[in-house]
């Protein structure tokens, strides 16, 4: 008999009644130090009071009006941004799922008018992940997301991920953008480097190609600048953003060039939840907090402190680990045995962790973090090792 709720997620023998900081109560009473953060999206851990206030104080105002009215607080928000980062314009959405599909038809639309239409091929990479929406899973393409899900968006071409050579060759006059994660998430923490990056931004130039940014998991601080592309002194046409921006609040944006986004004009795409009071209330919070330079400099320390921890447990568990991946607190440790297998000897050491692709365990602490709860964390995943490597003898 099927369950009530779908079962399309395999879920942990888990489940938590109260969060505070970097740390989760069970209904057991078990403590857990949450180092996935909802997978990235908890940017400022669990019940902040600022984001609390935010939320409340919203509430208490108004909830929805839809998007036929002006929203102030979606105007204050899409201000902040375009203050703060490259972009001209925003678009608010729910989620990235829901930022994929409109980067695709800003893209998509941005040549059509400009009098290109055949520019409908967008280049994407193996290992991508940009949300589990038909025209997602179609830009990512891996056949775990598209199998049985029947015809899918035509106009991706996938490539292997950091192939230079097939990038070149692979733009032709029908190319309309390439989409790609400055640091991939869901494919394992694999970091595009800099000089790839401020190369692929020449070879759009040179070609007429948009550039899309994915900063959906790696953006919003995360790696220690408040978008990941910050550190290659590179920008894009087009960025996809989202878990992180809400702090926990379902909260996504597409954020523009004037140029990249003329195509777009009344009618041509609306969200019904989209830029609501409560979540920009929670989104200009969370991005005002988030891009102080010295809440970003507290981020990058605490990623190197971490690192450096990091390697130190794979030197002791080498037979357990391989190395450490990542920028900032964005950190993947590629494992020898599955991954998810440290997941689960995690839940007896009171730590959550998220698996990866690649056989890496992601680790996604909340930005506030602690050093106090950095050490924590490293003492609860050398006892996680170690009671893999015993379980294993």
């Amino acid at each position: 008999m099927i369950p009530s709720v779908l079962p399309t997620y395999n879920r942990a023998p888990l489940s938590f009644v109260k969060g505070e900081g970097s740390w989760l109560l069970a209904e057991d009473g078990q403590r857990y130090l949450d180092l996935g953060s909802g997978i990235a999206v908890n940017a400022l851990g669990h019940a902040h009071p600022a984001l609390v206030q935010a939320l409340t104080e919203q509430a208490a105002k108004l909830w929805h009006v839809s998007n036929v009215y002006t929203i102030p607080e979606q105007q204050r928000l899409a201000d902040m941004l375009v203050d703060r980062t490259f972009a001209d314009t925003v678009f608010f959405t729910n989620s990235g799922t829901e930022t994929a599909e409109l980067a695709i038809k800003m893209a998509r639309k941005f040549h059509y008018e400009a009098g290109q239409p055949e520019r409908t091929e967008i280049i994407t990479f193996e290992g991508a992940f940009h949300g589990r929406s038909t025209g997602a899973i179609a830009a990512a393409g891996s056949e775990k997301m598209v199998k049985g899900f029947g015809p899918l968006m035509p106009g991706f071409r996938h490539l292997k991920w950091a192939d230079h050579d097939a990038i070149r060759a692979a733009i032709t006059t029908r190319t309309c953008a390439v989409m790609i994660e400055p640091i991939q998430g869901e494919g394992g923490i694999r970091v595009v480097p800099d000089q790839c990056l401020k190369g692929l931004r020449d070879l759009c130039d040179s070609t007429g190609t948009l550039l899309i940014f994915d900063e959906v998991q790696c953006g919003m601080g995360r790696t220690g600048r408040l978008f990941a592309h910050e550190w290659a002194g590179v920008s894009p046409d087009i960025m996809m953003v989202a878990k992180g921006i809400g702090g926990g609040f379902p909260l996504g944006a597409i954020l523009a060039t004037e140029r990249a986004a003329s195509g777009m004009t009344a009618g041509s795409h609306g969200s019904t939840y989209g830029g609501n009071p409560l979540g920009c209330a929670v989104g200009a919070k969370v991005t005002e907090i988030v891009s102080d330079p010295a809440f970003l400099a507290e981020v990058a320390r605490k990623g190197a402190l971490f690192r450096q921890g990091l390697e130190s447990l794979v030197a002791r568990h080498a037979d357990v680990f391989d190395s450490v991946r990542g920028e900032g607190l964005m950190l993947g440790l590629k494992c020898k045995p599955a991954p998810a297998d440290l997941v689960k000897v995690g839940y007896a050491a009171g730590i959550l962790t998220v698996a990866a692709a690649d056989n890496v365990l992601r680790l996604l602490p909340a930005l506030n973090i602690s050093d106090e709860d950095i050490a924590e964390a490293l003492g609860r995943l050398d006892q996680a090792a170690t009671a893999l490597r015993a379980s294993a003898a």
